[in-house]
């Protein structure tokens, strides 16, 4: 702890603390604060041992430099300026700041009245001003020097078209496997025993729930739940607390290192659409008490948030300033951290101006000129709540989208409903209605039929309803339309015929995300069956409800899994980024797609008007545009029967070929035979026990 510290002016860049080795640098923007105060702490956190007023302005960033100062100094910030609700500010120097630039906290805001800006019952509401201190109940920024000791470490750069994507929780994931130290943690995520299972499976990027800092939202925490998801992000460059174990900013960047060693990228879900601080009723933790109109879009009352995002806020990336946090966050990742991308959560949002969603926006264009981040991956979440919010297929290269119309419509047809097989052939050809447009390729379309938001793959097979009274909401909460199945009994079940039927159906779904165009993400724990026990919005259960359960896993499903992973890498055919379109193509006059009927017929437009169908069979060759001579060599054949039990005549193989039967969902240890006789017997259909 330093005694007496020295004060210089300092720089006005970087942004937030940083260490030359002497001493630390601190630099805050706020265009309408009159003051800006460093509060520095003793090692334990408890006691605030000096303020210190930053002695220098360069526009709106506020800066100075103490000397003196090393990595392991817990600090915080306090803002003066005026408390003027009505007209956007909410400035409150009792309150304790989080820097939005810090690279690592303490630990999590401890709820108390004296959080809030405001007088909590006053009759004045949020425009009354509350004197109270709430440094006892806010977490200490720590000052970090983030260089780590990488290696020879290389990121993978798997091109999108051989990405197979596994969305998984940090603690969620290893939090029950028997054989993993650290339990809940990034270096869980790193032990040996996860990454065996992930390479054996054949994943090559796994996607985190976000990771960085986020609250425990009041709300929950008084019913004695939990912010398990974390989408309420407080701090857009520091890990979150509670997945490191030795407390140490190495720990994520030692999993990185462990997850590339083995070829597998890191991709995070992260979320700059709102803050953790809520609407006019939430707390000041950060960006509400440093510059509370400059770091939120308000609503024509200034006293108001729009809240296009469903949270109470929403982040304001038209301010130059706020874009630029953003940007040096995801830079941050990328060149400190070693990330490998990103899935921007409420997307439609960071593309939203005064006019509506602009795929030109600010944000878009600043992301792909960036020399950095234009050569990462880039996932969107297409939709939020805002006006014109969905926008799937609608974002610019290179991004790639979540295809919430693939996940429906792949349930539903497997479901039997009427009238889908014209739906599954747009998805299982990479929803060219959606994607084919702008140059940009079928891998665009991130295909899923789960993900942490809904069901799991089991219990899509296993529940009609959804069961989420233990999130405290009656019912009320989650997705009502799941397009979900349970085969005559809710639930678990102990009739083997039913069981064997639920098997069957999710291998029917993961072949079919697994043999179509596009780019497929699975679920963690969906390989080997994992239930939440029907509850399909688990954000809240940091139990075994959300937790990943090892001990009953299946097996045999893993290796089908497995077995599909490998054959889809095996086959070029299944995973190009050209549209595979059923018509003479200019390049070459040649076709790559064929439709066929179950007798071996093609496909009239009668045949896909039939609601009652329901069998798909399409032939896929090599999408135009390639040398001839590795074109036309050979072709995938994919039938899909979601009905009765039928025959199925194959179609002519190309010249010099013949057809081998490769997968059968009914019979997934088959191994790969040649098709005798120019047909299939007895194609089992989607009800069939194998």
């Amino acid at each position: 702890m330093i005694k007496s510290p020295a004060l210089a002016p300092g720089h006005f860049a970087p942004l937030g603390a940083t260490f030359d080795g002497e001493g630390v640098n601190f630099a805050v923007f706020s265009e309408h604060a009159k003051r800006m105060t460093l509060c520095l702490f003793s090692p334990d956190g408890k006691t605030e041992t000096h303020r210190i007023d930053l002695p220098e302005r360069d526009g709106d960033v506020w800066h100075g430099y103490v000397s003196g100062v090393k990595p392991g100094q817990l600090y915080g910030l306090r803002a003066d300026g005026p408390y003027q609700p009505s007209d956007g500010h909410r400035f409150n120097y009792n309150k304790l700041l989080i820097d939005p630039y810090a690279k690592r906290l303490t630990g999590h805001a401890t709820w108390h009245d004296a959080l809030m800006g405001y007088t909590v019952g006053h009759a004045d509401e949020d425009l009354s001003f509350d004197t109270r201190d709430s440094a006892k109940y806010m977490p200490r920024c720590v000052v970090e020097d983030p260089s780590f000791n990488w290696g020879n470490d290389t990121p993978p750069n798997t091109p999108i078209s051989r990405s197979v994507i596994y969305e998984a929780h940090v603690r969620g994931l290893t939090q029950l496997h028997p054989d993993v130290l650290n339990k809940g943690g990034f270096l869980a995520l790193a032990s040996d025993v996860m990454l065996d299972h992930l390479v054996t499976l054949g994943i090559t990027a796994i996607e985190l729930l976000p990771v960085q800092a986020f609250i425990n939202d009041r709300f929950l925490v008084e019913k004695k739940l939990t912010n398990y998801w974390g989408y309420q992000t407080i701090g857009f460059f520091a890990p979150d607390p509670r997945y490191l174990t030795q407390n140490a900013l190495w720990e994520f960047q030692h999993m990185v290192a462990r997850l590339h060693s083995v070829g597998i990228e890191v991709l995070l879900d992260v979320v700059y659409n709102h803050t953790g601080e809520g609407n006019e009723q939430g707390p000041t933790l950060a960006f509400r008490g440093l510059d509370n109109a400059s770091y939120y879009r308000l609503a024509e009352d200034k006293r108001c948030y729009i809240n296009d995002t469903g949270t109470g806020n929403t982040v304001n990336m038209d301010h130059p300033m706020v874009l630029r946090m953003v940007m040096d966050s995801l830079r941050y990742w990328v060149e400190v951290m070693h990330v490998d991308g990103f899935r921007f959560d409420l997307c439609s949002t960071l593309g939203r101006t005064e006019t509506g969603f602009d795929r030109n926006a600010a944000f878009f264009q600043a992301l792909r000129q960036d020399p950095v981040l234009a050569g990462v991956k880039l996932i969107a979440e297409p939709w939020d709540i805002g006006p014109g919010g969905y926008q799937v297929g609608a974002f610019p290269p290179p991004f790639s989208e979540w295809n919430d119309k693939y996940r429906d419509s792949v349930r539903k047809f497997w479901r039997g409903d009427d009238g889908q097989v014209a739906e599954l052939a747009d998805r299982l050809t990479g929803s060219a209605p959606q994607f084919d447009h702008s140059g940009r390729p079928a891998t665009a379309s991130v295909n899923l039929i789960t993900a942490h938001d809904g069901y799991t793959l089991a219990d899509v097979t296993a529940y009609v309803e959804r069961h989420n009274e233990m999130n405290g909401e009656d019912n009320r909460d989650g997705h009502g339309a799941n397009y979900s199945d349970n085969f005559g009994v809710e639930g678990p079940s102990d009739d083997g015929t039913i069981n064997a039927a639920r098997a069957q159906r999710r291998r029917n779904m993961l072949a079919t995300l697994l043999l179509s165009q596009g780019t497929p993400m699975i679920l963690a724990g969906d390989e080997f069956g994992n239930s939440q026990s029907g509850n399909n919005n688990a954000y809240c259960q940091d139990n075994a409800i959300g937790w990943v359960d090892w001990d009953n896993a299946d097996t045999d499903l893993i290796e089908f899994t497995t077995k599909l992973i490998a054959f889809r890498k095996a086959h070029p055919i299944l995973r190009q980024k050209r549209f595979l379109h059923a018509r003479e193509r200019l390049i070459d006059g040649i076709e790559d797609l064929f439709w066929w009927r179950a007798d071996g017929e093609h496909m009239q437009d009668d045949d896909w008007n039939t609601p009652e169908l329901r069998f798909l069979c399409a032939e896929m060759r090599t999408a135009s545009g390639t040398p001839k001579y590795a074109v036309r060599e050979e072709a995938i054949l994919l039938a899909f029967n979601a009905g009765e039990a039928l025959d199925i005549t194959l179609p002519e193989a190309p010249k010099g070929k013949h057809w081998v039967l490769h997968l059968d969902t009914s019979d997934p240890e088959r191994s790969p035979a040649p098709a005798d006789g120019g047909g299939i017997r007895h194609c089992h259909g989607a009800r069939d026990a194998p």
